[in-house]
């Protein structure tokens, strides 16, 4: 199998602190040297992102808001992948006092111990949206919308195949997930 493309976590992968070290930004350009491309796949949301990552253009495409929003840095424009939060949801966290709570494209997220919260309101409202854990995040998105479907989007915008992909993150990943089974992409 010949691999063409990367695709890696920014926080605690190529980032600390938000931050990516010199060396890593090196070793980037040289692979996107190659010939090969390269897929930023990250929760965070694609204007946080551009604020703290100025390099961002090292990237082919960025999959951000955990896999909601699909970024061309080359032209800086944007792809929602999935459904704007409904107003109601993100009004009701707000009423009840929920904090910090940040509201994208497509996701809403917050911090721990804000989950029960998160949790009940979806089912009083009735809504079909999925809650994804990071690391004491809470990140709400549309069903079926997560790191790997983005990547997927990526990676048919690129003209590239789901088997040409290395993947490298920092999240624990279920047994048997593979990017080309649309789970499983950190």
């Amino acid at each position: 199998m010949r691999y063409l493309v990367l695709a890696c976590d920014f926080d605690g992968t190529i980032a600390s602190d938000g931050r990516v070290r010199d060396e890593t930004l090196a070793a980037l350009h040289r692979l996107r040297d190659s010939g090969r491309k390269l897929v930023l796949v990250t929760g965070r949301e694609i204007e946080d992102l551009l604020s703290i990552f100025p390099e961002i253009e090292t990237f082919d495409r960025v999959v951000a808001e955990n896999g909601g929003l699909l970024y061309r840095p080359a032209s800086r424009e944007h792809k929602t992948l999935g459904e704007t939060p409904p107003a109601e949801f993100v009004a009701a966290l707000r009423a009840l006092g929920i904090s910090p709570l940040s509201v994208g494209h497509c996701i809403v997220s917050t911090w721990q111990p804000h989950e029960k919260a998160v949790l009940e309101t979806i089912r009083d409202l009735g809504l079909e949206l999925q809650v994804i854990f990071n690391k004491g995040a809470v990140m709400v998105l549309p069903s079926g919308m997560n790191k790997a479907t983005g990547l997927e989007a990526a990676l048919l915008e690129l003209g590239m195949s789901p088997h040409n992909c290395v993947g490298v993150g920092d999240a624990v990943v279920a047994a048997g997930g593979s990017i080309g089974q649309g789970r499983g992409a950190n």
